[in-house]
This record gives structure tokens, C-alpha cells and sequence, in this order.
């Protein structure tokens, strides 16, 4: 039954993206909606973050990044003080749907970055520009469930998650790069785990509308590798993905690029996202410097 399952949603995805199906509603969206805003800080400790970020341009690179979404409404990415807040969210902010970026969130993603390429070659700039982008990504797909009204089995959070790991896996250039900076994230974690294979927690700890970090870190690298076993083999090779869960990671893609297929990708310019995903974005990226 699996196997008819996956030959069905592979089917199902080549097609939507072939027939280019979208809702009765989509003609009234547009792309080229997004807006960005560099909030002042309100902690003067963080004017070099926001000298770094306007430096690189950051946000406007988002911009680029999602501006092949068709939107029904302009839509709002900035960055702002949290007082002291280390997050990221989206909401609706004077019935603009906005999407908040805390300089403590980004300020503590630059102060844990590997200080050089690790053993997997994972280098600061990709651990910088994966973990910011996932998390865009991930709350632009709460925006996306919400402008879009996607019907969401289980919990949100999780499907963000799925929703932020599928885009970055399509970058043809940069996807396995950011993929690895992205999971960077859950380093501690993992360490941490491997250290300690025994370590429990408080069952309170299980409440949370977010899954573990260890599970959100496992979720992410099955889904790369039911993307491509050969691309991401070192997944398992080197014990990142146990072989039991990536058995079944081939069909947990394909039952995500289906929904993908029909939920999102009717609202994405094609043409637009071609560009995007074709753009090496990493490549003219530099290495991060220390805040002063």
C-alpha cells in the first residue's frame, strides 16, 4: 500500500506543477508584496547587529528570496527589539501579516556559530545564513497556512518546519549547504544526547506546541535525504539519521511535495521562482565577523 501511496503523490505533484492549478481566488494575488523594515533597536547593544545585517543587506535578500509568492495582502518582514526575547513569530499587525525577527534571536544565532569549518565542512557563513533563513522560512509558512488558508493536519509547528526544510531543499545551488546550517541550530542538543544517551527530561518538557529539538532536527535531515539518498547519504553513513527512520523517509517527501503542490505551489510565480532557486546565494556571502 505504501509503494501505490508514493507512486500516487509523486503523480499527483508532477502534475499540479505541470497544470499549473491554482484556487478561483489566486487571480486577485500578486507577487512583488513584501516589504521589509529595519526596526531601531531599542537595546544599544544591538546597533552592530543592525550595522552587520544592513551591511549585508539581509533583509532585502529575504525580499528576493519570497517575493515569488503571490499574496493577497502586502506583507511585513522586519527586524525589531524583543526586550529580551530571543524569538521569531508572525502575526497580523494592523492587518498586515508581519513577520518579526528579534535582534536577541539573531544576535544569539551570531554568538554560537562555529568559529570554522567543521569536520562535515560546515562553515560559519553557512551555519549564519542557513539557521536565519529557516527561520523565515518557517514563520512564512505560518503566513502561508494563514493568507492562503491551508488546511493543517497535526501541528503547526511541525508543518512549518516541513514547509521551511522543502524550500531550502529546492535551492539547486546552496541546498545542501543550508540544509547543514539550518541544522546547526540543534548541535548542543545532539552533543549533548551523544554524550549522554540516557539524558531525560521533565514530562512537562513535552507540552510544547513546538517538538523537541532533537526531533526537529531529525525531521530535517529525513527529509533531505528522502530528497536525494545519494546527495545526503553521510546523513546515515555518519549516524545523523538512524536507518530505520530513513527508510521511510522517500515517502514522508513524497507525501509533503504533494501537499506542497497542491497548497503552495499554485501560488508561486513560477517564473520568479525559477530565478530564485537557480541563484547561488551563498556565494557572495561573507564570512561573519564579530559584533562590536
Amino acid at each position: 500500500m505504501r509503494y501505490l501511496l508514493q507512486a500516487a503523490f509523486r503523480l499527483a505533484a508532477v502534475a499540479f506543477a505541470l497544470t499549473g492549478f491554482a484556487p478561483a481566488f489566486a487571480g486577485q494575488m500578486a507577487a512583488d508584496r513584501i516589504h521589509i523594515e529595519y526596526v531601531a533597536p531599542k537595546n544599544p547593544d544591538h546597533q552592530a547587529l543592525l550595522a552587520q545585517l544592513k551591511e549585508r543587506r539581509s533583509l532585502e535578500k529575504v525580499q528576493a528570496i519570497f517575493m515569488p509568492f503571490r499574496l493577497p495582502h502586502d506583507v511585513t518582514i522586519r527586524t525589531i527589539g524583543c526586550d529580551g526575547d530571543a524569538n521569531a513569530f508572525y502575526q497580523s499587525i494592523d492587518h498586515r501579516p508581519t513577520i518579526t525577527l528579534c535582534y536577541e534571536y539573531l544576535q544569539e544565532i551570531w554568538n554560537q556559530l562555529p568559529t570554522a569549518a567543521n569536520e562535515d565542512g560546515l562553515t560559519p557563513t553557512d551555519a549564519l545564513v542557513g539557521q536565519a533563513l529557516f527561520a523565515v522560512a518557517h514563520e512564512f509558512g505560518h503566513l502561508a497556512f494563514d493568507v492562503y488558508q491551508v488546511p493543517v493536519l497535526g501541528r503547526e509547528e511541525d508543518a512549518a518546519d516541513n514547509f521551511a526544510t522543502f524550500l531550502m531543499l529546492r535551492f539547486r545551488e546552496d541546498g545542501p549547504r543550508l540544509i547543514k546550517g539550518a541544522a546547526w541550530s540543534y548541535h548542543t542538543f545532539i552533543k549533548d544526547y551523544r554524550l549522554n544517551p540516557k539524558a531525560t527530561l521533565p514530562l512537562a518538557a513535552f507540552s510544547s506546541d513546538h517538538g523537541q529539538p532533537e526531533e526537529r532536527f531529525y525531521n530535517m535531515m529525513c527529509m533531505a535525504y528522502g530528497s536525494d539518498a545519494k546527495l545526503y547519504a553521510g546523513l546515515v553513513q555518519k549516524g545523523y539519521l538512524p536507518v530505520l527512520r530513513a527508510r521511510g523517509c522517500k515517502h514522508e517527501l513524497d507525501v509533503l511535495q504533494f501537499a506542497f503542490g497542491r497548497e503552495i505551489l499554485p501560488h508561486i510565480n513560477q517564473k520568479m521562482g525559477d530565478k530564485v532557486l537557480a541563484t547561488d546565494w551563498l556565494a557572495t556571502a561573507r564570512p561573519p565577523s564579530p559584533l562590536r
